[in-house]
């Protein structure tokens, strides 16, 4: 039921939004959260589990094709100067929803039963959708996004470079996040636990609303600090082990550190794509399930057969990886930089 939605959302990013072609983005987005409202009406009735599973099929493919469009149309919304914190702003709904959805489903879950969570999700898509029919304005595409976009982004150095320390970093945090209970209950208990990660993304939620506002400025610089924050706050919950204080600290410390990564990197890839944003918009959500998926599967792998501690090792492995990308990154750009240089004035003697 975790899978499923991650690799169709991998599959729908690119492809929905090539289908789509010259369509007004506003309608798209209409349609997608219909498909979203279908997908959780479909697995509050559903009586087996296969239907389950074609209901959290097309929340995947709604998902990955809205957060593509999402992403992409945050700038065309508001003036360029606001564009990272319209970026935010969406994110920041991301995170909210992270932080308040678990605890609520389960709380849903806990005094009447499964369904009745997704009846209840089903009717905050209803709402959701309303408000896109009144408030969304028109959107319309200039141009069909083709597939030959997507090679000529995968053409360029920087772009693969780019998708590829994404892919690292987030592949740090899933493969080692999705098991982090494990890790925590030697020290804390169940209700401790779900407290802490309720701290985490509280103050993931603070993080990216900070963050938007030096983004723009200082986007390189806050890449590195923040993917530096994750292989601290990974290190820590390794050699801290068994501290219930080094613990607590590193979680909060990973909190901040998660929540402004994807504002940091969405930000990141619509600077690089800037001439094919929604081609751009869709690799990185593509790049992100993958990550997502492929993480959370090696370690687990990792963690049935060598231990949790082994799985945070790789963890930090990646962090570092994705480091040594950023600064080759920054050794690209300085060539091109330099060689845009235009003096101001002539030579002369004088």
């Amino acid at each position: 039921m975790v899978t499923t939605p991650g690799v169709m959302a991998a599959i729908f990013a690119p492809t929905l939004i090539v289908g789509a072609g010259r369509t007004d983005r506003r309608y798209v987005f209409l349609l997608l959260t219909a498909i979203l409202l279908i997908s959780n009406i479909v697995c509050a009735i559903a009586a087996s589990f296969p239907v389950v599973l074609v209901g959290r099929a097309l929340l995947g493919a709604a998902l990955g094709g809205f957060w593509t469009l999402a992403t992409a149309a945050a700038p065309r919304l508001v003036q360029p100067k606001d564009a990272a914190k319209a970026t935010a702003t969406i994110l920041t709904g991301v995170t909210c929803a992270t932080v308040i959805g678990v605890p609520l489903g389960t709380f849903i879950a806990s005094f009447a039963s499964w369904r009745l969570s997704f009846a209840a999700t089903a009717g905050l898509v209803a709402l959701a959708l309303l408000a896109q029919g009144l408030l969304v304005p028109s959107l319309p595409s200039a141009s069909a996004l083709r597939v030959a976009d997507f090679k000529t982004l995968l053409g360029r150095p920087h772009t693969r470079l780019s998708m590829l320390m994404v892919a690292l970093v987030f592949g740090a945090h899933f493969s080692t996040y999705t098991y982090i209970a494990p890790l925590l209950e030697q020290e804390f208990s169940l209700s401790a636990i779900t407290l802490l990660l309720f701290g985490f993304g509280l103050v993931g939620f603070f993080s990216n609303a900070l963050m938007s506002a030096v983004v723009s400025d200082h986007l390189k610089k806050s890449v590195a600090v923040m993917t530096l924050l994750l292989l601290s706050a990974m290190a820590s919950m390794l050699l801290l082990d068994h501290s219930s204080i080094g613990e607590t600290v590193g979680m909060l410390i990973w909190g901040v550190a998660f929540g402004a990564l994807p504002l940091c990197f969405s930000v990141w890839i619509q600077r690089g794509t800037a001439d094919l944003p929604e081609a751009g918009s869709a690799m990185f959500v593509s790049i992100i399930q993958v990550a997502i998926a492929a993480g959370s599967a090696v370690g687990g792998a990792i963690v049935d057969r060598a231990g949790v501690s082994a799985d945070f090792t790789m963890g930090c492995g990646l962090a570092v990886l994705g480091l040594v990308i950023l600064q080759r990154l920054a050794a690209l750009e300085r060539p091109a930089r330099e060689s845009s240089f235009q003096p101001t004035c002539d030579a002369s003697p004088d």
